[in-house]
């Protein structure tokens, strides 16, 4: 027995032991793409909308204007007098009331009226804090406001204190890069997922990981807490969202219907309870109860990396190179789009005054007026002195509990705070509002 085994290398044999340990457990966990036919034919009817939408109007126009001429010039031709000389006269008359007619009958645009933004002070850089030894890919704020946390590609989570920026704790347990954290309204607990497939909870009475959540056949890229319920929802590469029960750990549901990775999940107490969005160019509002799709939204044209409700409104905002995209609740109804961020936008954050922020790879920073849409301001994030500049992408953000002040995450391996200029007036920063009608009245 001891030849036969010898017969093998070391290298060998475990990749048999591997494949044979994968081959036991992929069926039981194999969550294969559900393909909805409804929703790829929407999508396709919405982009040949898109794209010929303005001639269709052309041509529709053109044939009611049409229509309307027509039983006018047929009355005329239709003349019951067989004497010339007495028709001729009222034809010719007729022929010019008749369009003048044609022409009242057409509907009068109304002007649009677009209502002028609310002013916001501007935002400047407070604090940047150093400590990451790689990219920084996720913020979380506790909801006391005291402190917050980061995870980084270089494995750890660190914990800051939010007034004075300074190191309280790290903790290390991933064995590759920190995608996602959320910390506990209601237990000292924090949640971390990563590129190492891991999900897990720390207590933070101990600094100990004292839970895992097992399921996800590739990277953990999103995770977010349910406000009411103790349920954990995460979503990475394998195409799925998954909703764990927190104590238990048990898999609840696995919610599947995307077809590429799904880079962002969030929830709430009403319904749609959780929403997600995907690198497949499509948004879903989930049915927690019954683990299904509700709705698909198909209206962004490239791949979706950020959705994130609005703090006190009814709605939420999604984030794609295209546009960024604002919609109302429960339906998932198309409101309007933010043109103007021409970048790959990564996150998005709303504070309670209405004022949007989005982050993309370049480093760009845009500040808008939910309301309006109306881009305000405009900022680039500094590189770090000793990086290249390359290492400007923002790749999360946060505000924190009060909304003053706003938490990215950056690829030059620092954390930045910015915080409104309280200096700044109308006077200074004026609101320069000039509105693209074809920006606002543009539908998809």
């Amino acid at each position: 027995m001891l030849d036969d085994v010898q017969k093998h290398s070391v290298h060998t044999l475990v990749f048999r032991s591997l494949k044979r340990t994968h081959d036991m457990f992929v069926s039981s966990q194999r969550a294969t793409p559900i393909l909805d036919e409804t929703s790829e034919k929407l999508k396709l009817r919405i982009k040949a909308k898109d794209i010929y939408g303005p001639y269709v109007d052309i041509v529709d126009d053109n044939k009611a204007l049409q229509r309307n001429k027509e039983p006018k010039i047929n009355d005329d031709l239709n003349l019951e007098n067989d004497d010339e000389s007495t028709a001729l006269v009222p034809v010719e008359d007729e022929s010019s009331t008749a369009t003048s007619n044609v022409i009242l009958a057409l509907p009068q645009k109304k002007a649009v009226s677009l209502p002028k933004p609310k002013w916001h002070p501007p935002w400047k850089l407070f604090r940047v804090i150093s400590g990451h030894l790689g990219w920084v890919r996720c913020v979380a704020v506790e909801p006391g406001n005291e402190w917050f946390a980061t995870g980084s590609a270089d494995r750890v989570i660190k914990i800051w204190e939010l007034a004075s920026g300074k190191l309280k704790v790290s903790l290390t347990g991933h064995v590759s890069s920190v995608r996602g954290l959320a910390v506990s309204r209601r237990q000292p607990y924090l949640f971390s997922c990563g590129e190492d497939r891991q999900v897990k909870c720390w207590d933070l009475e101990y600094n100990k990981v004292i839970r895992h959540y097992h399921g996800h056949l590739s990277a953990v890229y999103s995770l977010t807490l349910h406000p009411a319920l103790d349920i954990l929802i995460t979503a990475g590469r394998d195409s799925t969202a998954r909703v764990w029960d927190m104590r238990t750990r048990a898999n609840v549901h696995t919610l599947s219907g995307h077809t590429n990775t799904v880079a962002s999940v969030i929830s709430q107490v009403v319904d749609p309870q959780v929403i997600t969005g995907s690198h497949d160019c499509t948004i879903r509002l989930w049915d927690l109860a019954a683990g299904k799709s509700m709705t698909t939204l198909t209206h962004h044209k490239k791949s979706v990396r950020s959705v994130v409700f609005h703090p006190n409104l009814y709605m939420f905002g999604s984030a794609s190179p295209d546009a960024i995209k604002q919609w109302t609740c429960p339906e998932g109804k198309f409101v309007q789009n933010l043109f103007g961020h021409n970048a790959i936008i990564n996150c998005l954050a709303i504070n309670s005054d209405g004022v949007l922020m989005s982050g993309a790879d370049n480093g760009t920073l845009h500040c808008w007026d939910w309301r309006t849409g109306y881009n305000f301001q405009r900022l680039q994030a500094p590189v770090q002195p000793g990086s290249m500049d390359s290492e400007s992408g923002i790749f999360a953000m946060t505000f924190d509990q009060s909304g003053s002040r706003l938490i990215t995450a950056e690829a030059d391996k620092t954390i930045k705070i910015y915080k409104e200029d309280l200096s700044a007036t109308e006077e200074t920063h004026p609101v320069i509002w000039k509105p693209d009608l074809l920006h606002s009245t543009r539908k998809y």
